[in-house]
This record gives C-alpha cells, sequence and structure tokens, in this order.
C-alpha cells in the first residue's frame, strides 16, 4: 500500500513523538508499503525532517519527504518549465527545495532592500521574476509584501505553498502561510494556485515520488479541513488520527460523503486500521 503521512499531529505533536508510529511505519515499511510523508509547513528543507524522523525510528529518505516547498519546487519543473527566476515570500528550506531543482531564486528580503535603498520598484528590483512563490515567512515586512505584490501585478505567475491561516508553534498560534497569501492576494486582487492541503498538488507529488497514481493511497493525517479534505480531493482513503487537531464528533458531525474512511485514536488502532484496508476492509 501506499501510505501519504502527515507529520505534526501525527507523527509527533511538537517536540514529542506521537508513541507508537514511528515504529508501526517502520513495520509497514518491512511488509512492503511505501511511506511517503506530506506536509504543508513551507519553512523547513527535507533533510531536516530526514534527520527528525530517523531519530524517533520511522523510515525515512530524502525523497520520500514531500513537504509543500518541496511539491512546489517539482510542480514547477514538471509543469511550468517558462518559470526560471522566482521571488520567495518564505523561510530557507522554501528557497533551498527551489534551488534544488535549479530555479533562479530571489528572496523577498533582498528584493526589499534593495527597494529601499535604491528606490526601485520590487518587479525591477527583482529582476523580473516570472513567478512568485510565498509560504510563511517568520521576519515579513511591509516593503516584502510590495515587492511580491508588485511583481504579480507586473504578470508574474502567483504560487502559494499552502494556505494555511495559522501556525501552531506549541504553547502559541502564530499567523500562518495563508496569512501573507492573504496579504498579497488584497493588494492585488489576484488569487494563487495553491500547492498544500486541502487543495490536491501536493498528494499528486508525493505520490509521483514512488510512480504511484494518488487514488491508490491511503492519507493518514490529523485535519479534516486540510488532510482529509485533501485525500477526497484525489480520490484515496482516508485515515483521521485522533492525536491532532481534529476530534471524533467534529468528524461524525460531517455528512456522510466528506467523513474519512476510518478513525484511530492511537498507533495501535492506526495498525489494525491499515491492516483491515490491506485486506480490502
Amino acid at each position: 500500500m501506499l501510505l501519504l503521512v502527515d507529520l505534526d499531529g501525527v507523527v509527533y505533536r511538537g517536540a514529542d513523538p506521537v508513541p507508537g508510529v514511528a515504529a508501526l511505519l517502520a513495520a509497514r515499511a518491512a511488509a512492503g508499503d511505501d511511506i511517503v510523508y506530506v506536509t504543508n509547513n513551507s519553512m523547513h528543507y527535507r533533510a531536516d525532517y530526514v534527520t527528525r524522523l530517523a531519530s524517533m525510528g520511522a523510515p525515512v529518505t530524502a525523497d520520500r519527504v514531500v513537504s509543500s516547498p518541496r511539491a512546489t519546487a517539482l510542480y514547477l519543473v514538471e509543469r511550468e518549465p517558462g518559470v526560471r527566476r522566482v521571488l520567495t515570500v518564505g523561510a530557507s528550506g522554501l528557497d533551498r527545495e527551489l534551488r534544488d531543482v535549479g530555479l533562479d531564486v530571489v528572496a523577498a528580503a533582498y528584493v526589499a532592500e534593495r527597494m529601499a535603498r535604491e528606490g526601485l520598484d520590487g518587479w525591477a528590483a527583482a529582476g523580473h521574476p516570472d513567478a512568485v512563490v510565498a509560504g510563511l515567512d517568520p521576519q515579513l515586512t511591509y516593503l516584502r509584501i510590495a515587492a511580491a505584490a508588485d511583481c504579480v501585478r507586473a504578470g508574474a505567475r502567483f504560487i502559494a505553498t499552502n494556505r494555511d491561516p495559522v501556525y501552531p508553534t506549541g504553547r502559541w498560534l502564530r499567523p500562518g502561510a495563508g496569512s501573507v497569501i492573504a496579504a498579497i492576494e488584497t493588494t492585488t486582487g489576484i488569487s494563487p494556485l495553491v500547492i498544500g492541503k486541502p487543495e490536491p498538488l501536493l498528494l499528486e507529488e508525493a505520490a509521483r515520488a514512488v510512480g504511484a497514481d494518488p487514488r491508490t493511497a491511503i492519507v493518514i493525517g490529523d485535519g479534516l479541513s486540510t488532510d482529509i479534505a485533501a485525500a477526497r480531493t484525489v480520490g484515496a482513503r482516508s485515515v483521521l488520527m485522533l492525536t491532532g487537531v481534529s476530534s471524533r464528533a467534529e468528524a461524525e458531525a460531517l455528512p456522510a460523503a466528506l467523513r474519512p474512511t476510518a478513525v484511530a485514536t492511537d498507533a495501535d488502532e492506526l495498525g489494525a486500521v491499515l491492516r483491515g484496508l490491506a485486506l480490502g476492509g
């Protein structure tokens, strides 16, 4: 089976592993399942996840981690070959993923400095990029938004890693990538192409990483409005883990067509669910 596994709220919660999940995934991989990790988080590079997951005992290689920045990079090189130069609004992980596939990346932080120092508009200061890719930028400034907006107005393709409205940090809820996207969208009147969940592109790229059809996957996630909704969009089965943001009551309150295929409270229940689905249940 192909398992597309969300990270925060499924494999770990903040800094702490979810008990038993890494060991279960290791057992499933040993039995022949393909496991690809999928996350909307736009700030980190794949190697960061590999180190963390390996330390928990989860089966992982860099090509089996498809974050929203990685999916964005793959989407651009595979489906929009005319895009070569990209202005980024985000963290270093986004820049690294885009550079990894050969794109010419200019960061909004640099462009904003040029705008202030040289009196340029964002389009000129960025060197006329083909696209603007925006995600979560913890150092966001007014001029970074202005730089992105200038480029989008000038015709650059507008792409969002995800629209998550908030970013949980453990103790706090901080503004998510969706808040950054909304600022650019509001000032330009132009809506972006969105890569991350609940849109289908992240899961499509994750399945493509192992040469599979996303409709054959089982999506394991903790968010009804992201993971489970994305699974439904690509026609995949899904398991809601009650170790994160969504509850059983919320799932049961949905119309039958919008509910996950199954619900699991912990790793033991998840293992039982997966065995049943493998048998066609």
